[in-house]
């Protein structure tokens, strides 16, 4: 943070999900964009005060407070490019039979079906976040609950499968109460060759 790099917001062509509307895709992109120029107004306004690398007494907090948010923006950006890039129109739903990923879940948890169960279940928490498939050094696979964007990513291990859990994901589709369903939408426009080339 605080680098010359600058973010650009990707495009998905996500139009027609099962049991996602586009009204919801196009309000999801926005809230996308937003992290993506949060990102870049962070970094800008770190290096800014950073200047040369001698912070002025009267500019560590500004400069510590932002550092403490960038990781929301940043994490918000880069999760739902993960959640875009794991879905497509038709998907097949669940997963197919010897696939890498069908593999991953036998060998980690038992069976395709107890990963299932562990990953829909870890959607449906309390909360706001994101349920996550993480994959650790030796190959296995856990689902992890990501509170806000920030909290719960695992240091080291790869992204395999993102849903988003906030109900911006699925407000303009279901009810507060009804996020079972955004859940079984989320499952029938899985790309599953993405997911499965994310798998070391």
């Amino acid at each position: 943070m605080g680098t010359k790099t600058t973010y650009t917001a990707r495009t998905f062509d996500l139009s027609d999900l099962t049991g996602i509307s586009n009204e919801t895709l196009a309000m999801h992109f926005k809230l996308y964009e937003g992290y993506v120029a949060n990102t870049n107004a962070y970094n800008q306004r770190v290096a800014d005060l950073l200047g040369d690398g001698n912070l002025d007494a009267t500019q560590v907090a500004a400069f510590s407070e932002l550092k403490r948010r960038f990781g929301f923006e940043y994490n918000g950006m880069v999760l739902h490019e993960y959640y875009f890039e794991n879905m497509q129109k038709h998907g097949a739903g669940d997963a197919s039979k010897g696939d890498k990923f069908t593999a991953a879940a036998e060998a980690s948890f038992g069976s395709y079906e107890l990963w299932k169960a562990d990953f829909v279940n870890t959607g449906k928490m309390r909360g706001v976040g994101w349920a996550a498939v993480y994959q650790d050094h030796s190959g296995a696979i856990s689902n992890h609950w990501v509170e806000q964007h920030q909290a719960g990513n695992v240091a080291g291990f790869t992204p395999i499968l993102i849903m988003d859990v906030w109900e911006h994901a699925w407000i303009k589709d279901y009810a507060p109460s009804e996020r079972a369903k955004y859940i079984e939408a989320f499952f029938a426009n899985i790309n599953w060759d993405v997911v499965n080339g994310r798998l070391k």
